[in-house]
């Protein structure tokens, strides 16, 4: 699943992938990373649900808080497991504040759903 938002110049592209493990995660992440090596910020979120509930999320240089949590208020909101959401940023030359990236990262993700209509 992909998704795209454009905010003052700014661009969001989303992912969406299954995970079963943290290594299928880092293993994503690091594919990403070489396919977007000019992105300024590469935010993800993810729960994992085997044995025991693993949950991360990362700003990735974005503000504490701004990116990386709005993203996994949609995986619970969705009630999601063994999912990770990736938005991966390019940076438009426009600041967009906290309450702007909070609201882009967690537009962009949850437009991943919106696709699938």
């Amino acid at each position: 699943m992909q998704s795209y938002i454009e905010i003052k110049k700014s661009k969001f592209y989303g992912y969406m992938f299954n995970v079963s493990c943290v290594s299928d995660v880092m293993t994503i992440l690091e594919n990403l990373k070489k396919d977007h090596k000019k992105a300024t910020h590469i935010c993800y979120a993810y729960k994992i649900v085997n044995n025991a509930e693993i949950v991360k999320f990362s700003d990735d240089g974005e503000p504490s808080g701004t990116a990386g949590k709005p993203i996994l208020n949609v995986i619970e909101k969705k009630n999601l497991k063994n999912i990770l959401i990736c938005v991966i940023r390019y940076f438009g030359g426009i600041k967009l504040g906290a309450n702007g990236l909070c609201r882009a990262y967690s537009k962009c993700a949850s437009s991943l759903f919106m696709e699938e209509k």
